[in-house]
């Protein structure tokens, strides 16, 4: 036996464990071949995810050294229960293209002869409440986006498709001709059979014991089996996943909770046969299709039943997992698969399937490289859909490892949008009560949990409640969403609950009067809003280290004047938003950064990646440490001036700079010129000891300028009519600088490469194929008729160009503002060069649910009048439009 050893040294921080890694010529007692010596990619989990993911790495000639690990025997037939349906309708753009990967690797794999149990029935989608219908009414007009192939059918046309489901009681449906079944079990098998063929080593039976790191990445496994070095380990391991996450140092957070799931097997009756399509009736929270013969028929409750703890350390049987039957709680599906289907009370029926399904704290897959330890991947969450997206989350995560990034933008899966708080037992278990049932509710806009709330909240969180707050949850971050100024007094009073809004319409909101106040009192007096969410980090070097890496991770250049703010991207080589943030030189080797409430894990895990490895520049998340407060309006420096000996005049604290100031009796309060919404304001971070201090000096003093508390709604309505682009809404990390209007903010001759510029060089030479536009509704009735809310189509000269990422109402135009991209596609769809004269040129309109409105474009800020200019902000904005608008023309 030949073994070599890895010591990890103390002195560098390391993991102190051994790691024994067995050579390739170590057998054991009974002459089985152990493990190999090395592999690039070990993958743990025996299911479908596992099994694409070494089918496309095998495709790509990663076959031999790819290995694959599973626990139980890899064909074991009774350990599959996946419904098997297969279907192109999600939530959003990003989810849906997960599933065409899947449906077109399924449909190439049937052609070429493979059984794998497909079944092209269609699906049927049932609305029993005018809300559902106007949402399917949405999901058409948007099909044309997302390619999904779908048709609106009245209730008649549903019963000719399927005469056997109850009518009386629908509005219509949405049919979706493409969707179909699979067998799951056959479908790993013929993906493992494939890639063993490949070169793909298997070994079944296997159970992980130990993944080892060595400096922050991925060197080795040690299993039943044996030891391997890789430099690369996938955790798809299912239903042990969490086990499998804390088999590392450190151990990996995967916030995933398993919950019961039930699902009733019939044998069919007369009126059966095998060519029924797929049934959900979303309103009833069931779903029916046909399986071998049977009849197949389960549901999401309302009310979900988490897996007991105690439960989540039983081995699984041979068998599969199989638990006790639960009627009592299925008895509210039961009862609704009856009323869709009257003859199923006819039925026999063979038994009620209860089986464990990992459910994320916000309904959706979680994929992607792990922030804790680099080439660690997770695939897992898949809710009992994952089927769907099997081949494209497969080809993902193998583009992930190849390539080092995903081709398209799955930021909402990502494993990065979550903190640690997300991973809390107590809190999952509370969560998943809540999540299954979401996924057959009607999508309502601005959606918020009811569960897991008040987790972190800024010191002047009571004041806020008090002052009518209806709040949001970010990141475990409760904010203000507006405030309602009749719950004051009447608010809830258990300090464990919060104020929470429920939006159940796709029209006008009931906050629309209470956000038009705060709007204007941002526009024409002064609001105060709770920036507290924003993610803050402090980067510093001994040296000037840190400049040289800001320069390199940064598009823009970094090296200001101290006491400058500088707005910067921070791009991937495809020259992509991974960032897009605001950096603050506080000193002459120190700095501050501003990035999305969103980004918090996810900008810590690309610096952790990108900065210097010899520690030279160290880095720290202070957005606990400050309570942010923004003042904004005409007399924000009037009222600041009065709690200040610092001079506010543009002369000497000019727009887009930073001071440490007093604020009251208060000291240290990194104060910055500068809103995110372009009105003349501040944003104080104040040490959270000082929080209350400051929001009461602010507050008593600000009575005479008539300040009003402002929630997000408002913040949100005031930049989308001056056309700010946000990340995680508008920017991704698929959109550029140049795309988005802002390659006056990269500077491609600061000196320093930076990650994208050759990417972003390319594109500016070659022209960009989309463009980011505002789009104002000219006849559209905010009053009466369905508002924007996002991923509605947009038209130029009556052809579909493009969507819509965010809107809002304009109050100041009183009209629908919309954010999006267009695309200048030719005859056969291809993407040509978008220019300024081409958007100029178009006559637009915006599609809501069927409806087509005109509208009319703008290519940069409009003008937005108000009652009290500021020349300051008057002057950048009209240089910065100059310098928009200039690069575009020279396209």
């Amino acid at each position: 036996m030949n073994l070599k050893v890895f010591r990890s040294p103390e002195k560098n921080n390391l993991h102190k464990q051994f790691i024994r890694v067995l050579s390739y010529d170590y057998y054991n007692e009974s002459g089985e071949l152990r493990l190999p010596k090395n592999t690039k990619v070990v993958i743990c989990g025996g299911g479908t995810i596992g099994a694409s993911i070494a089918y496309y790495l095998a495709k790509l000639g990663w076959g031999p050294q790819t290995v694959v690990m599973e626990k139980e025997s890899l064909f074991n037939e009774r350990k599959w229960h996946s419904p098997g349906v297969v279907s192109m309708l999600k939530s959003s753009y990003p989810q849906v293209k997960l599933c065409q990967t899947t449906l077109k690797l399924f449909l190439e794999l049937h052609k070429n002869g493979y059984d794998i149990g497909w079944r092209q029935c269609g699906s049927l989608n049932l609305a029993r409440t005018t809300n559902r219908m106007t949402f399917f009414k949405r999901i058409k007009a948007q099909s044309i986006s997302w390619n999904i192939d779908c048709e609106l059918l009245n209730p008649q046309q549903i019963k000719k498709i399927c005469p056997f489901i109850h009518i009386q009681d629908l509005k219509g449906g949405l049919w979706i001709p493409k969707d179909g079944t699979v067998d799951p079990f056959k479908i790993c098998q013929v993906l493992f059979n494939i890639a063993k063929s490949k070169g793909v080593q298997i070994f079944e039976e296997c159970s992980i014991k130990h993944v080892f790191s060595k400096n922050d990445k991925i060197c080795a496994v040690e299993s039943t089996k044996g030891a391997c070095e890789c430099d690369y380990f996938v955790n798809c391991g299912g239903f042990w996943v969490k086990k499998i996450s804390n088999l590392s140092k450190p151990k990996i957070k995967i916030p995933v909770y398993p919950v019961e799931h039930y699902y009733l097997k019939a044998d069919p009756i007369s009126d059966f046969d095998s060519d029924i399509p797929i049934v959900r009736d979303p309103d009833g929270c069931i779903y029916i299709r046909e399986c071998n013969g049977y009849l197949l028929s389960g549901g999401y409750e309302l009310i979900a039943k988490p897996f007991l703890q105690e439960n989540l350390i039983l081995e699984p049987s041979s068998s599969g997992f199989r638990f006790d039957e639960d009627w009592d709680h299925f008895q509210v599906l039961f009862e609704q698969i009856l009323h869709r289907v009257p003859s199923l009370n006819d039925a026999v029926f063979l038994e009620l399937i209860n089986r464990p399904e990992m459910f994320s704290p916000d309904g959706k897959w979680i994929i992607g490289e792990t922030p804790e330890i680099k080439n660690y991947f997770v695939a897992v969450g898949m809710k009992t859909v994952g089927i769907s997206a099997v081949g494209g989350i497969g080809k993902t995560i193998v583009d992930w490892i190849v390539h080092g990034a995903p081709y398209d933008d799955v930021y909402e899966l990502d494993i990065n949008r979550f903190l640690a708080l997300h991973n809390n037992s107590t809190f999952l278990r509370d969560r998943v009560e809540e999540v299954p049932g979401l996924h057959y509710a009607i999508p309502y806009p601005n959606f918020e949990f009811k569960t897991g709330r008040n987790l972190r909240m800024s010191p002047i969180y009571p004041k806020l409640k008090e002052a009518g707050a209806i709040f949001g949850q970010v990141m475990g971050y409760e904010r203000p969403l507006w405030f309602d100024c009749y719950s004051i007094g009447d608010v809830l009073t258990n300090d464990s609950k919060c104020n929470l809004t429920f939006h159940t319409s796709f029209n006008k909101p009931d906050w629309f009067d209470a956000v038009n106040e705060e709007y204007t009192a941002c526009r024409e007096t002064v609001g105060l809003i709770d920036y507290s969410s924003y993610t803050k980090i402090d980067l510093w070097s001994n040296e000037n280290e840190v400049i040289d890496a800001l320069q390199y991770l940064c598009s823009n250049d970094v090296n200001v004047p101290i006491g400058s703010i500088i707005h910067t991207g921070l791009q991937n080589e495809r020259g992509g938003y991974e960032n897009d943030c605001s950096l603050v030189r506080l000193n002459e080797k120190h700095y501050m950064m501003v990035a999305p409430t969103i980004q918090q894990t996810r900008c810590k895990a690309w610096l952790k990646k990108h900065l210097p490895k010899d520690g030279s520049v160290n880095y720290t998340d202070v957005t606990s440490m400050f309570t942010a407060i923004c003042i904004v309006g005409p007399f924000s420096r009037t009222l600041l001036s009065e709690l200040t000996e610092t001079d506010l005049s543009p002369h000497s604290f000019p727009f887009f700079t930073h001071k440490e100031i007093d604020v009251g009796l208060a000291n240290g309060i990194r104060t910055m010129n500068i809103t995110h919404t372009g009105e003349l304001g501040y944003v104080l971070y104040i040490p959270n000891e000082f929080a209350l201090h400051v929001y009461t000096s602010l507050v008593t003093s600000g009575q005479k300028y008539g300040l009003k508390h402002v929630g997000y709604y408002a913040m949100k309505a005031i930049r989308v009519e001056k056309f700010y682009a946000f990340w995680g809404q508008d920017l991704n990390t698929t959109t550029t600088p140049l795309e988005c209007g802002r390659s006056w903010r990269v500077k491609f001759d600061k000196g320093i490469d930076f990650i994208g510029k050759d990417a972003l060089l390319r594109q500016r030479e070659k022209g960009i194929k989309r463009m980011y536009v505002q789009l104002i509704l000219n006849d559209h009735d905010a009053e009466t008729e369905p508002w924007c809310w996002g991923n509605e189509p947009i038209y130029r000269n009556g052809k579909y160009v493009g969507i819509v990422t965010t809107a809002s109402y304009g109050y100041t135009f009183k009209k629908q503002v919309c954010l999006g991209f267009i695309q200048n596609f030719d005859s056969v769809g291809n993407t040509l060069t978008v220019t300024n004269e081409y958007v100029n040129r178009g006559n637009y309109e915006v599609d809501i649910g069927g409806m087509k409105y005109s509208a009319k474009v703008n290519l940069h800020s409009p003008i937005v009048p108000t009652k009290y200019p500021d020349k300051e902000r008057e002057s950048y904005f009209a240089t910065r439009d100059k310098m928009v608008s200039e690069p575009l023309l020279r396209q």
